[in-house]
């Protein structure tokens, strides 16, 4: 299929990036079946094992721009089936075709956006991202992304986004720690059929807050209680690194300066004390079987999950059956990666320079202090003993401080901050039809 009919690859005369692909491979890629997201490039690395080894036939690499090559598509991109030298300029020139600049919704333009990303292109970068994440299997969830390092962010998956009420009955969040990804994957807006929908909710730089609150007499916000272990607020430490020691102390209050989200919002995020792991999680049990030979695969097979919040036992495939026509090579490479993944807690590319743990559970939370409100009392409070948190003046500036309440509402009314589009717009625009997500998600609205 030639590349200008085909969504998701761009006109190779559009614009002018460098990347490597394969001459004369239009199989489509294996990513868009693949188990985790971003997926590693098995079969790239096996082609190359083979040809090392005489057991396949010679592949042509081709570098830069050149007339009649096969320009890839996001999902290749992403599982690192080719090689793109320049994301931001690739990302950038494929999400400028479908930027639909809404009448009433925070929006961040292209060019403001590319310089964002630049700006954090080295070892102190502060960059953030919060991706809305629609996959079959795993659901509506929201990845919470934070740089680390030049090349690398840690992530949360955050079931029902951010908390955006301070007088929420259901303040907390369950975020569960998932693999260190390429910093590059902040860019990312695309679907498939099989990973589901990727949309960029927010996006933006992070600012690190003690975590020891000031103010904690004026609060009872277990969540900003004092610590030993809490950072010096006079350190000269970049954010990055005054991450890396909040990391260490499970303890991090970050103030998110995105286009979405409002001026002063402030997260704390605490590990739960039972889930200090130190170590990586055992990978589970591989049953195999032989596949009979008359066998085939039911049509209506289940999706393995692309997001790491589903577990692992299902991302292993617990029943999976042994493919005949696999090469022993194939399965060596494919364990061999697995385990690397597993192992370091990153994906090929990412570096994990904080000590990441799988699946560890940590609780999110607004810091409500932090974002500035302060506690209401007595007659003016909320009936039944509950304390109200009302918005604060600052008295220096000169100015009310906090925010309305805002909710997060999911794939229906939710929009990128980059394209202006929707999940089903960022589907459309990817020719992806026929997708059945999972069902059942609700907003948090009380």
């Amino acid at each position: 299929m030639p590349p200008s009919s085909s969504p998701g690859f761009e006109d190779p005369d559009t614009r002018s990036f460098e990347h490597e692909t394969l001459i004369g491979d239009t199989t489509p890629p294996t990513s868009l079946r693949a188990s985790i997201s971003p997926p590693p490039s098995r079969a790239r690395r096996s082609k190359n094992l083979q040809n090392e080894h005489g057991n396949g036939q010679e592949k042509v690499i081709e570098r830069g721009k050149a007339a009649g090559a096969l320009v890839p598509n996001l999902a290749a991109i992403e599982a690192g089936e080719v090689k793109i030298r320049n994301h931001l300029e690739y990302f950038s020139t494929h999400l400028s075709r479908f930027v639909r600049p809404p009448a009433s919704y925070p929006f961040l333009p292209i060019s403001e956006w590319e310089d964002l990303y630049k700006r954090n292109q080295h070892p102190h970068g502060h960059h953030f991202v919060i991706h809305q994440h629609d996959h079959p299997v795993a659901g509506v969830h929201y990845d919470l992304r934070l740089q680390i390092n030049e090349t690398s962010s840690i992530s949360w998956a955050i079931m029902y986004g951010l908390p955006g009420n301070v007088n929420s009955r259901r303040l907390n969040r369950n975020a569960t720690e998932t693999r260190v990804h390429c910093i590059w994957n902040h860019l990312i807006e695309t679907a498939s059929q099989s990973t589901g929908n990727l949309l960029i909710w927010d996006t933006g730089e992070y600012e690190m807050l003690p975590y020891h609150e000031l103010h904690r007499r004026e609060t009872d916000d277990e969540l900003s209680s004092s610590s030993n272990e809490d950072m010096d607020s006079s350190s000269k430490l970049s954010d990055s690194e005054k991450l890396h020691q909040a990391f260490q102390n499970r303890r991090i209050r970050i103030r998110l300066h995105g286009t979405r989200l409002p001026t002063s919002y402030t997260l704390s995020i605490r590990l739960l004390t039972s889930e200090n792991l130190h170590s990586q999680p055992r990978a589970p049990s591989r049953k195999r079987r032989r596949k009979a030979p008359t066998s085939t695969r039911p049509s209506n097979q289940v999706t393995p999950p692309t997001s790491d919040i589903e577990n692992d036992d299902f991302l292993m495939g617990g029943g999976e059956e042994m493919d005949p026509e696999k090469s022993s090579i194939e399965r060596e490479i494919e364990e061999q990666e697995d385990e690397e993944v597993r192992r370091t807690n990153a994906y090929p590319g990412a570096r994990n320079s904080v000590g990441s743990i799988h699946q560890r559970r940590w609780y999110a939370s607004v810091d409500r202090w932090g974002s500035g409100f302060r506690p209401l009392r007595g007659e003016g409070g909320i009936k039944g003993g509950r304390t109200e948190w009302v918005r604060r003046w600052d008295e220096e500036e000169g100015k009310l401080l906090g925010f309305e309440p805002f909710f997060v509402m999911g794939r229906e009314l939710e929009r990128s901050v980059v394209t202006g589009r929707t999940a089903d717009e960022v589907m459309a625009d990817e020719g992806v039809s026929s997708f059945v997500g999972r069902k059942g998600w609700r907003p948090v609205t009380e």
